[in-house]
């Protein structure tokens, strides 16, 4: 028999015969290796059971009804089995014999369904606390959980309460080996999806988090900029095709902004403004993280702005990152960049190259690139600013030898 079906057999209690000589018909449920079993609340004489064919086999007229009310039981225990089957919810032994009974079936909480619930809260919150590309990140996430599970278990949920240590390292496998998924990548997703989980043990759905023991591997952060000489180089290249012109120029005017993607693709005039000092500004909210940045315009991207003004609300041009990633790699190698270039190197080049190698404060940059706070700026660019120190102690000891 396989584990995975149902089976459902009559059988006699031939032990126990009533004072008509009849014995009692109970009814076994095996499912998934489980067995259930219940009285049908039928009777018949021993001698005319047949096991095998699991019919009363005279030609009685209480036996033709026997045997209709036995169909009867076994029709209803399919169709209560394909009904749980059809809701696409793990079910046992026992929510078969009480969906046949008519009894509430009581389900467990899965790791999806209360990641879904947690998703619908989140999505109602977009356009207020949050942004629709956190939420996506969040549902990107919930998919992998969801093809982990069916991957590892053959299931399409996992029961909360079973959770443990063990199910994110594997997870966490699963997305290195078959998503192919770089370790920050990996952290970041573990990180997602223990947001819902922690929220589960809050209201009460599991009784401790199951993943306190988890620390997240370490990842060597390696900020990819242009230097001084490659950014000019980048501006001052002749190149032939006008669509690779636009995109070095949206490229070059986030390097003297910090601008990310989508706060460039979103720039309106309303967001440039006359500052305190005379000058102009641009202030906006960062989408991320919903800070507001104000960043002083630099000429650059000044002269960038007007060459493109048009009677459009927008400043810029509008592009799709990923045709400007792709053109991106077309100009680097045109040019002779090796590095791989996309438009968040343009928010890494105006920390490093612009801000910091310029003798900006690191609260400052922290403050321009509108992180949500200094310590997440130091991580990323504290080895900026050694390599920064260091030259200039190279520097210092130079003349100090002469």
């Amino acid at each position: 028999m396989h584990q995975n079906s149902l089976t459902i057999l009559f059988y006699l209690q031939r032990a126990r015969i009533n004072q008509k000589g009849l014995s009692p018909i109970r009814c076994r449920i095996t499912y998934l290796g489980k067995r259930k079993e219940f009285s049908t609340g039928q009777f018949v004489s021993p001698d005319d059971w047949n096991s095998k064919k699991q019919l009363a086999v005279s030609n009685e007229k209480n036996n033709s009804i026997l045997n209709a009310e036995l169909a009867l039981i076994r029709s209803k225990i399919e169709k209560a089995h394909l009904k749980l089957q059809l809701e696409e919810n793990d079910f046992t032994v026992d929510d078969i014999l009480q969906k046949y009974l008519n009894k509430k079936v009581k389900k467990e909480d899965g790791v999806i369904s209360y990641f879904k619930k947690y998703l619908d809260k989140q999505e109602k919150l977009i356009g207020r606390d949050i942004q629709k590309a956190t939420w996506n990140k969040f549902n990107y996430v919930c998919t992998h959980v969801s093809s982990f599970i069916y991957s590892k278990y053959k299931k399409k949920d996992y029961p909360l309460e079973k959770l443990n240590q063990q199910f994110l390292d594997d997870f966490e496998y699963y997305l290195k080996t078959e998503k192919n998924q770089r370790q920050i990548t990996i952290n970041k997703a573990i990180q997602r999806f223990r947001k819902p989980m922690r929220i589960a043990v809050s209201e009460g759905y599991i009784d401790r988090d199951p993943f306190s023991l988890h620390k997240p591997k370490r990842v060597a952060k390696s900020v990819v900029f242009l230097n001084q000489e490659e950014l000019q180089k980048l501006e001052n290249y002749i190149l032939q095709q006008n669509r690779l012109n636009l995109v070095r120029d949206l490229f070059i005017f986030c390097c003297y902004t910090g601008l990310a993607y989508n706060e460039m693709n979103t720039l309106k005039r309303e967001h440039l403004i006359k500052g305190f000092d005379g000058n102009k500004w641009i202030q906006m909210k960062r989408q991320k993280t919903g800070k507001d940045i104000s960043v002083p315009l630099l000429p650059k991207a000044n002269e960038i702005i007007k060459k493109y003004t048009s009677e459009s609300e927008y400043v810029l041009p509008k592009m799709s990152n990923q045709k400007i990633n792709s053109y991106l790699k077309e100009i680097a190698a045109i040019v002779g960049i090796e590095k791989r270039v996309t438009h968040h190197t343009a928010r890494k080049t105006f920390a490093s190259t612009v801000l910091l190698y310029n003798d900006v404060p690191m609260e400052i940059v922290s403050e321009l690139l509108g992180h949500s706070s200094i310590s997440i700026t130091e991580g990323y660019y504290g080895k900026v600013v050694q390599k920064k120190v260091s030259e200039q102690m190279y520097s210092l000891s130079k003349r100090l030898q002469k």
